[in-house]
């Protein structure tokens, strides 16, 4: 049924347990999993009437080396649950300020037809106010989700 699961993680126990379930289904259906982490875009911290300041400590090489650090290392959490699994897996890191358009874009670029992510359930005003990205895909995707919770 599943050939190809897309799984957006970003390293978290929760995102974990999403890529669990995802590799139990790609291993039923003998599909390929690819793993995506979204790194957000460096922003310039802002000091007083908006003008930028730029310490040596938070420059953009140092932010790119930071984030991709970062998305190594979850990604590699799914990679190795891939291989416990004994499922093909890639994995990728992408750069953009909309989390959830990316996921689509790659579901898309990928021809994924299966998302797989997780969600922490947030409701009433704390989903509303601190949004979802889960919700955000489910809502414009045309490639079903799986939401794991």
């Amino acid at each position: 049924m599943f050939k190809h699961i897309l799984v957006p993680t970003d390293g978290t126990t929760l995102s974990l347990k999403a890529a669990r379930a995802a590799m139990s289904l790609a291993r039923k259906h003998a599909a390929k999993v690819t793993a995506i982490h979204v790194i957000p875009p460096w922003t310039p911290p802002m000091g007083a009437e908006g003008v930028v300041y730029y310490p040596e400590s938070f420059s953009p090489r140092e932010y790119k080396a930071v984030t991709e650090a970062e998305a190594r290392r979850a990604l590699a959490k799914v990679e190795a649950l891939a291989k416990r699994s004994r499922v093909r897996c890639d994995a990728i890191h992408v750069t953009d300020d909309a989390p959830w358009e990316a996921i689509i874009a790659t579901a898309r670029r990928k021809k994924c037809d299966l998302v797989v992510m997780a969600s922490n359930g947030r409701r009433g005003l704390a989903g509303l106010l601190l949004g979802s990205e889960t919700t955000k895909v489910l809502t414009h995707s045309r490639v079903p989700v799986l939401v794991y919770r």
